[in-house]
């Protein structure tokens, strides 16, 4: 049996796409569906467009290229923002996975996934891009230390932000506000 590899790759159950230098070369119809876009309108951009702002782009971009550098892949939860259609500019949690084919020169060439968790953790309260930022560690269960390392910030200002997040959600504890925040 002979595999069809485009066939694969269009037909996946996830948005996939290969990057070089952080535009889209090529993706498939499950993330134009997910972004609300054609692929003509995707193909040839910059990544920027998926994002809430261009700040989160590079703030992204940058944390992500040491650990894509050391050990060749890298994953998060983060918000995005679609592209077009009813759902245009609205923004949703989506958690991103990807490999680069060069860790000397991780932003180079890479294969991601993209995989839309609206339905999971609906956006419902205005964040930030620090507290949305901090809001994935603490889903991830991290403490404001692991956070503050993680981010590059002290951990002082992580309770910072946890305790305007838990203001934002009315929640009492960080266990509340995990919960409220994995509820939207």
């Amino acid at each position: 049996m002979q595999v069809d590899y485009q066939l694969a790759f269009d037909l996946a159950p996830v948005g996939l796409v290969l990057s070089r230098n952080r535009s889209i070369l090529d993706c498939n119809q499950h993330l134009c569906e997910m972004f609300g876009a054609t692929p003509e309108q995707l193909t040839g951009q910059s990544f920027l467009i998926l994002y809430p702002s261009a700040d989160e782009y590079e703030r992204i971009g940058a944390r992500m290229l040491p650990i894509l550098n050391a050990t060749g892949m890298y994953s998060d939860d983060r918000i995005m923002k679609r592209v077009g259609g009813h759902n245009k500019d609205e923004t949703f949690w989506c958690h991103v996975t990807g490999r680069a084919l060069n860790r000397s020169a991780p932003h180079e060439a890479g294969i991601w996934t993209f995989e839309d968790l609206s339905s999971r953790r609906p956006v419902t309260a205005k964040l930030t891009a620090r507290e949305r930022e901090v809001a994935a560690h603490l889903m991830k269960g991290l403490t404001s230390k692991e956070i503050g390392r993680a981010l590059v910030i002290s951990h002082r200002t992580v309770e910072i932000y946890r305790a305007r997040l838990m203001r934002k959600y009315q929640a009492s504890t960080t266990a509340d506000l995990v919960h409220k925040l994995m509820a939207g």
